[in-house]
């Protein structure tokens, strides 16, 4: 939680190969450390997390019942949310495993509530002005699939002939058409969905894209990251999971053979408590609990020494301490040594 908390990627990292750390242990306050890597914005933490470590509890809340999701929303922690969202992806990556582009593991829930004021993670964002975060989830419900992701991904631009074909059909265009072209004035526009920006983006981070090509390795190219779904993560793709903890099953007795038993009692473990520590039942009457007597020692009597004072002396006065004793002492030692010095010059 601590690592998490403060971004130390490494040690996130490293204990990700303890077989015996809960990921979903909780604080007092009922967060864990998905969801303080989430609302503090860390971002490769967080796609850490979701990659390498397998039973991670994305559905988690807090006291307040809020989950990581609408924590790093409400914080307007938009790529955080989007890593959450998308967490299912294909690939594992060769030396850099926070990378964006390996986002292998489970997928939040953007239709839970909080049981509190009943708000998803959306309204939550809307409602704390998180303007970054409402964009990327209305994105990422307009296309909820990343289809490049995917072998069956063909890279031909779809609206390509389409335009050709009515660029062809329009002809020469005439002059007015071209005066007015010349001086109009361009003004920026974002890019369009579906447009030739959007399919550049497209192809450059498809499966067939050098980088990702040199870059990762695909594990499962035919379950690209959809919204919603839910998938393996990369320990688990790879068989390198550690199993869970067996079940306790009771002792078997081989016939033909004598086991030891121990006797057990009724209640089990409570009866090596007292008995009035020990759960009971109406039927039973209440023991009395042992009572306690505190008591303290007696101190030996003092012995006071009466002290009586001339009648001129019985005032306040300031008391004095050992070292202006010593003061009064040494200064009077020196008025005699420099009397008895003056008294020789003088015989």
């Amino acid at each position: 939680m601590v690592a998490c908390y403060h971004g130390f990627g490494s040690v996130v990292a490293l204990l990700s190969r303890c077989p015996f750390l809960d990921v979903n242990q909780q604080d007092k306050e009922g967060d864990t450390a998905l969801m303080l890597a989430a609302q503090a914005g860390h971002v490769p933490l967080v796609s850490l997390l979701l990659n390498y470590y397998p039973g991670l509890d994305l559905e988690r809340r807090d006291q307040r019942g809020l989950t990581a999701l609408m924590k790093a929303a409400m914080r307007d922690r938009s790529e955080c949310v989007a890593a959450l969202l998308m967490a299912g992806a294909w690939g594992l990556d060769r030396g850099l495993p926070d990378s964006s582009c390996n986002r292998m593991g489970l997928c939040a829930d953007l239709t839970a509530v909080d049981p509190v004021r009943g708000k998803t993670a959306l309204e939550w964002a809307v409602l704390t002005d998180s303007f970054d975060t409402v964009q990327r989830i209305r994105k990422l419900l307009r296309r909820p699939r990343i289809e490049q992701l995917s072998q069956q991904y063909q890279p031909e631009w779809p609206a390509l002939p389409g335009l050709v074909a009515q660029a062809q059909a329009q002809g020469a265009p005439s002059l007015l058409e071209r005066l007015q072209a010349t001086l109009s004035l361009p003004f920026a526009q974002p890019p369009q969905d579906g447009g030739v920006l959007d399919h550049l983006v497209t192809i450059t981070t498809s499966l067939a894209s050098p980088f990702l090509t040199t870059a990762c390795h695909t594990l499962c190219p035919d379950c690209p990251p959809t919204l919603g779904t839910r998938s393996k993560s990369v320990p688990e793709l790879l068989g390198t999971a550690p199993p869970p903890p067996p079940a306790p099953q009771p002792p078997q007795v081989v016939p033909g053979s004598r086991v030891l038993i121990p006797y057990q009692s009724r209640q089990g473990m409570l009866s090596v408590c007292p008995q009035w520590l020990q759960p009971r039942d109406s039927s039973t009457p209440r023991p009395q609990a042992p009572k306690i007597h505190l008591s303290k020692a007696s101190s030996p009597p003092r012995q006071f020494k009466l002290e009586f004072r001339p009648r001129e002396t019985q005032k306040l006065a300031l008391p004095i301490w050992r070292y202006q004793e010593l003061r009064l002492e040494r200064r009077r030692q020196e008025e005699e040594a420099r009397w008895a010095q003056n008294q020789g010059k003088m015989g």
